[in-house]
């Protein structure tokens, strides 16, 4: 038990209050993006998405939803991502023309609101299910453009120097397969296998930290009981998610 200023005995819900008001001003002012691959509002992972942002919200966060599908994102990269002059107008690099256009401010609008919104983001949460051991399309194609050279990262500044390593990055998703499908002696690997490339190969190389993923086995073929303990575990582990320590992200947490 617990003494307080007087020494007076504190009960366990007196306790639990004054940890939450500790936790809830550590949180405060924190900002959050979540970027959110569904075309489904009433998707299970619509209720993830739901359930984020109200718990985040409720901590005193300030939460940015960047909802791909309903904003018709453009998930191709070509040379409609750079505005005005092309730097090599006779053969076209996508990295090469969007690192210049980066340096001399001539991204698209579409690049530059969504650059802004990593910025400023203290966390970043990836919410989406999960298609063919990868995220869906339209969000690889937000990786793709938005996270240019020059933005998050350069040839001398990536991984542990990465330009974005003041911030933490969380994969939130849904499998179609079970967990024991994506065990270790499974037939589809360990999962860990899958977010080598999400979670190393790009938040990582950017110098994001990575938070252990928040990972759904088959919610589509479980009974509701088990989808709503889905949700109240992602409830709680948003609770206390701020006081969650960094993977270490290295090829050893993969493939051990």
């Amino acid at each position: 038990m617990c003494a307080g200023p007087r020494g007076a005995v504190l009960r366990p819900y007196q306790i639990l209050r004054r940890e939450a008001l500790q936790c809830s001003r550590t949180m405060a002012g924190k900002k959050v993006l979540i970027v959110y691959a569904h075309q489904e509002p009433k998707s299970f992972n619509g209720s993830l998405l739901k359930i984020a942002v109200e718990e985040l919200t409720k901590q005193g966060c300030s939460v940015t939803v960047s909802d791909l599908y309903a904003m018709q994102f453009e998930p191709r990269a070509t040379r409609n991502d750079i505005v005005g002059r092309l730097h090599n107008s006779e053969a076209f690099n996508y990295g090469v023309e969007t690192w210049e256009a980066y340096k001399r401010g001539g991204l698209s609008k579409d690049l530059v609101e969504e650059q802004k919104k990593v910025q400023e983001a203290d966390l970043l949460i990836f919410q989406f299910p999960l298609f063919w051991f990868s995220m869906p399309a339209i969000l690889k194609g937000w990786m793709d453009r938005v996270l240019v050279q020059g933005f998050a990262y350069d040839l001398s500044k990536c991984y542990d120097g990465g330009l974005l390593q003041d911030k933490l990055s969380l994969f939130s998703f849904t499998t179609g397969g079970t967990k024991e499908m994506y065990s270790n002696g499974g037939i589809g690997g360990d999962i860990r296998y899958v977010l080598w490339p999400m979670q190393h190969g790009i938040m990582h190389f950017c110098g994001v930290k990575v938070l252990e993923p928040h990972i759904c086995y088959a919610p589509e073929n479980v009974s509701e009981e088990k989808r709503k303990e889905m949700l109240t575990g992602w409830t709680q582990r948003l609770k206390t998610l701020w006081k969650e320590e960094p993977i270490n992200c290295s090829p050893e947490w993969y493939f051990k």
